[in-house]
C-alpha cells in the first residue's frame, strides 16, 4: 500500500461505512440472486381463450364457476393475485379440471384468460404480453420505476420512502419474507401486489430488494 496516501482519504470512508446495514444488505440479497423469474408462454388473446374454452362454464356459472360479470365473486378471487389464480387453473380446483379441461392451455394462456374474465367483471388488470419481455425485462428496478415509485418515491400514504435508510432497515430487520408477504397481500393503503395483479412472488422480491438496496446505498445526510 502506498504510505504517502493521506489518512484523510480513508477516514471519510470509515465515517460513511455502516457495518450493520451492509451485513443486512448482504443477508437480504444473497437468497434473492438464486431466483429467476419464470417465463410465460403462448400467444393468444384472453378473449379468444375464454371464448374457446373457459366460457363453457364461466359464461353461465355452471358447476359453481364464477360467472363472468359477477363483480363480487371475481373481486374476491382477484385479491389472491394472478399467480395464485393461474396455479389453481393449472392444477384444477373444485369442479374445474386441470388446465381448465384443455391440456393444450399453457400457464400463459390461462393468465390471459383469467385477466380477461377479471376485467369483464369490474377489474382493471393489464393482460400479460410478450413472454420474453416478462421473463427478461421485469427486473426489480423496472418494476419499481413503473409502479412502486408512485408512493415510495415521495412516501405517499406512509410508504417507506426510497432513500430512507432507517425506514427500510427497520422493516427488513423483521425478515425479508415478512416484507414481501406484506407486498403480496397488501398492507395499509397499499393494495395487494402493489396494484399490479400479474406481479409474481419472485418479482415482488426483486422490487423489495431493489428499494432496500437503493435506500441503504444512500449516503447519510
Amino acid at each position: 500500500m502506498n504510505s504517502n496516501i493521506p489518512k484523510s482519504r480513508f477516514s471519510s470512508v470509515r465515517t460513511n461505512f455502516r457495518p450493520s446495514a451492509c451485513a443486512m444488505l448482504l443477508k437480504v440479497t444473497m437468497p434473492f440472486i438464486f431466483f429467476m423469474p419464470l417465463a410465460h408462454a403462448a400467444e393468444r388473446s384472453g378473449e379468444a381463450i375464454v371464448s374457446e374454452v373457459c366460457g363453457a362454464c364461466h359464461m353461465t356459472g355452471e358447476k359453481g364457476a364464477p360467472k363472468i360479470g359477477d363483480k363480487g365473486k371475481w373481486f374476491t378471487r382477484s385479491t389472491q393475485g394472478l399467480t395464485v389464480l393461474s396455479q389453481h387453473a393449472l392444477e384444477g380446483i373444485r369442479n374445474m379440471p386441470a388446465h381448465g379441461g384443455n391440456a393444450g392451455l399453457s400457464r400463459f394462456d390461462l393468465e390471459r384468460a383469467i385477466t380477461y374474465m377479471v376485467n369483464q367483471s369490474g377489474g382493471k388488470w393489464t393482460e400479460p404480453t410478450d413472454k420474453a419481455a416478462l421473463a427478461h425485462a421485469r427486473t426489480g428496478e423496472k418494476l419499481v420505476k413503473a409502479k412502486c415509485i408512485e408512493c415510495h418515491q415521495s412516501g405517499k400514504f406512509g410508504a417507506p420512502k426510497i432513500g430512507d435508510r432507517d425506514a427500510w432497515t427497520s422493516r427488513v430487520s423483521r425478515g425479508l419474507d415478512a416484507v414481501i408477504a406484506s407486498g403480496i397481500h397488501g398492507r395499509g393503503a397499499m393494495p395487494a401486489r402493489g396494484g399490479m395483479p400479474d406481479l409474481s412472488d419472485v418479482e415482488m422480491r426483486a422490487a423489495v430488494v431493489y428499494m432496500f438496496s437503493e435506500s441503504v446505498a444512500q449516503k447519510p445526510k
